[in-house]
């Protein structure tokens, strides 16, 4: 499996000129790179006019290496890869260095590589871990280091370029203020160099880098940068400031999910704060992070998980016998949640309330909570990522372990593990009678080890003394309650009265519970050779040309192909095969429309042609009909291997969470450019992170198009392309 580095971006706060010169000083050797021992030229090249300066050499039996300085741009490339033992590894490197985009006097820097051993005696794998963490480890501060020196010495400007007298320009010089080469340049920047090597033995190895188009970078006021959702570059400032001290590889894995995210979710994405969260519970594994946080948007979509702040209200019974609130911050400036467990009267609130009214309460505490970081973060001048809280067992007994209360208390821990990881600084429990232990033996199995190791318990009080409540808070802000002389207005709890329970939430299964019932998703499974389209949702009676099919999908599982067809002859308003893949009928269906006699061309004509989408995947698109008719969207199974022998047809299938809607051709007049629906599930974790951004969601190739505006009550705008598709942006507006 090929290593690979992607730096953020880095930023020297000093001139270009005065960093070249800093990085010319660290040549043939470098003190603070031992294992580089040395360099000979082996081809120099210098323009007429001194603006260019090509150098190759060979790093003593390591590395070639190939350094292009355009002083007329501002810019040097460097491109190196290792020339020894080649037949076992293959080493690749790609540095760039060019002007800050928004301050001239700055430099940017910006580097990939990767690292494949083809043979070493089967640690392939292992040794390019290794090798990785060599290379990370060492010369981020090299250059740093020799710019101080140049100082000491005196030199703190060197001019820019400029063509001799005589000789014309080459090349028209660019305003880096105005155009940098953040903007033309590849995907990764970074402001200290690391022209470091890869050394395990004999076998020394550096990296190669990917170049694609990078975005634009802007600056907040408070000095950060924002950045939109096409942009795959964050500076090391900004990770520094809102997202705490990262090791370089973690860094690199940040910006490779980040990325990925990025290409496969074409909608808004999470906020860093919370790819990182994720990151951290997988202990940096990309692939298992990815895993985790596409199933957590999807949750959040398809149970309108983004709207609860804004839009869920508190049953009364909960407000009054919730033992629960928020009451100030720890010393590490978290935000502090305090809940009376042992004042809870569990049974009586899952009888009047219901188990799904708790559980959404306990969803919105954690939304809150993560807004309050956030505030924290940008209040503080440091990064503040979770909360503290304390749990008073004071009362707790054995009619609390009520068994549909422990149930319902698993698959809160449950959802809120896979949604929220990360987000529990530390967890305070006190006063534990002697009933905890039975508790705790039920639930922990249940908790990762990583927020159990965040728990700390005292017993009787024990939580007044040394090591307790006052190592984590300050004296001032323990509640009264917990022998402290803050006031807390934390409510009580207590008994719930019989007279407000409710026959039918009476030891109801979680089977025959939805988080949200009115959630614009559904989901289906999709079979082999059972290809799934919906009855009323995907099957569109368009009435009149003009109109627009729009649709926002997730692929939960597996990997599916996407299909727009019009039926040029009747379609049944039955579906003519109907086919179930575990689960009940109701969600699971695969339906179809589209029987095997028709013919393409003849009986149906495909007016989106088929799109691959992989497991992951989020994607949102829409489509101008050219005619009135029946339209069909259809997911089909897309079997990515080709094995030798039959597997099971349980095996075969692949699920799919969908939206659709059909918006009338009356609603567009004028000319606007984007398209978006007022109901489409985009995330507003990503409020942060992606600021009026562009939505690539078209499932065909980007095409030229032409504009026209939407004036319809809900807001919405379409860019119509060419052969009467579209692509949908978020509106600015919205």
């Amino acid at each position: 499996m090929v290593q690979t580095y992607q730096s953020p971006v880095r930023v020297y706060k000093h001139p270009f000129e005065l960093v070249m010169a800093a990085y010319q000083k660290r040549f043939p050797t470098c003190k603070m790179i031992p294992v580089f021992l040395g360099s000979d030229i082996i081809h120099e090249f210098k323009s007429e006019d001194g603006a260019e300066h090509i150098i190759a050499g060979v790093d003593h039996v390591i590395f070639i290496q190939k350094n292009h300085l355009n002083r007329r741009t501002r810019t040097l490339d460097i491109v190196a890869h290792n020339e020894s033992f080649s037949s076992r590894l293959t080493i690749q490197e790609h540095c760039h260095y060019s002007v800050h985009p928004e301050n001239p006097n700055w430099t940017c820097f910006e580097q990939d590589a990767s690292l494949d051993i083809k043979h070493f005696f089967g640690f392939e794998s292992t040794v390019e871990k290794i090798a990785m963490k060599q290379y990370t480890s060492s010369g981020k501060e090299v250059i740093e280091y020799y710019i101080n020196e140049l100082i000491s010495e005196g030199v703190t400007y060197i001019p820019p370029w400029s063509a001799p007298a005589g000789v014309e320009n080459a090349e028209k010089e660019e305003d880096p203020s105005q155009d940098s080469g953040l903007r033309s340049r590849s995907d990764s920047i970074g402001s200290q160099h690391s022209q470091h090597s890869l050394v395990l033995g004999a076998t020394a190895a550096s990296i190669q880098r990917k170049s694609l188009t990078p975005p634009e970078v802007v600056l907040s006021p408070e000095g950060g940068p924002v950045i939109k959702a096409d942009v795959d570059k964050i500076d090391d400032d900004y990770i520094a400031r809102f997202l705490g001290h990262l090791t370089m590889v973690e860094e690199s894995q940040l910006v490779q999910l980040r990325r990925w995210l990025q290409k496969t979710h074409k909608g808004k994405i999470p906020k860093d704060a919370h790819i990182l969260r994720f990151l951290r519970a997988r202990e940096f594994n990309v692939e298992k992070a990815r895993e985790m946080l596409v199933h957590s948007l999807a949750w959040r979509k398809l149970h309108n998980i983004d709207k609860i702040l804004e839009g869920y209200k508190l049953p009364e019974v909960l407000e009054r016998y919730y033992p629960g609130g928020w009451h100030y911050c720890d010393k590490d400036g978290r935000p502090l949640y305090i809940i009376k467990l042992g004042q809870m009267d569990v049974k009586g609130l899952m009888r009047s309330a219901g188990e799904e009214a708790i559980l959404r309460h306990v969803l919105s505490v954690n939304e809150e909570g993560l807004r309050r970081a956030e505030e924290a973060t940008q209040k503080r001048g440091y990064p503040v990522s979770a909360c503290t809280c304390i749990v008073d067992l004071e009362g707790l007994s054995m009619r609390h372990l009520w068994r549909p209360g422990i149930r319902a208390l698993l698959r809160i821990i449950e959802t809120v593990q896979a949604n929220y990881p990360e987000t529990m600084g530390r967890l305070l429990i006190v006063r534990a009678p002697r009933v905890f232990p039975v508790l705790w033996t039920l639930v922990s199995p249940f908790i990762d080890e990583n927020t159990r190791n965040k728990f700390m318990i005292y017993g009787g009080k024990d939580y007044l003394g040394t090591g307790g409540l006052v190592e984590f808070m300050d004296k001032q802000y323990i509640p009264d309650f917990l022998g402290g002389d803050c006031y807390c207005d934390v409510p009580e709890g207590g008994l719930v009265p019989k007279s407000l329970y409710q026959e039918d939430l009476v030891d109801r299964s979680p089977e025959e519970q939805t988080l949200s019932t009115d959630s614009l998703y559904q989901t289906a499974a999709v079979a082999k050779d059972f290809p799934h389209e919906a009855s009323q949702i995907v099957l569109i009676e368009v009435p009149e040309k003009g109109s627009v099919v729009t649709w926002d999908f997730d692929i939960l599982k597996g990997d599916v192909t996407f299909t727009v067809f019009l039926c040029r002859k009747s379609a049944p308003q039955q579906p003519l095969h109907q086919h179930y893949v575990g689960g009940t009928s109701g969600t699971m269906g695969c339906v179809q429309y589209i029987d095997k006699s028709m013919v393409v061309g003849r009986d149906i004509s495909i007016v989106e042609p088929p799109n691959i989408c992989r497991d992951g995947d989020s994607v949102q698109g829409s489509h101008v009909t050219s005619q009135p008719g029946r339209y069909i969207l259809q997911w089909n199974y897309f079997d990515t291997t080709k094995p030798s022998f039959d597997f099971p047809l349980s095996s075969h299938k692949s699920k799919v969470m969908y939206h659709t809607e059909l918006l009338p051709s009356a609603a567009f007049r004028g000319s606007m450019t984007s398209l978006q629906s007022c109901q489409s599930g985009f995330s507003s974790l990503s409020a942060g992170t992606a600021s009026n951004q562009s939505i690539a969601g078209s499932s065909c190739p980007s095409r030229i198009f032409n504009v026209f505006q939407s004036s319809n009550s809900k807001g919405i705008e379409v860019s119509k392309i060419s052969d009467g598709s579209t692509k949908m942006i978020e509106n600015p507006r919205n």
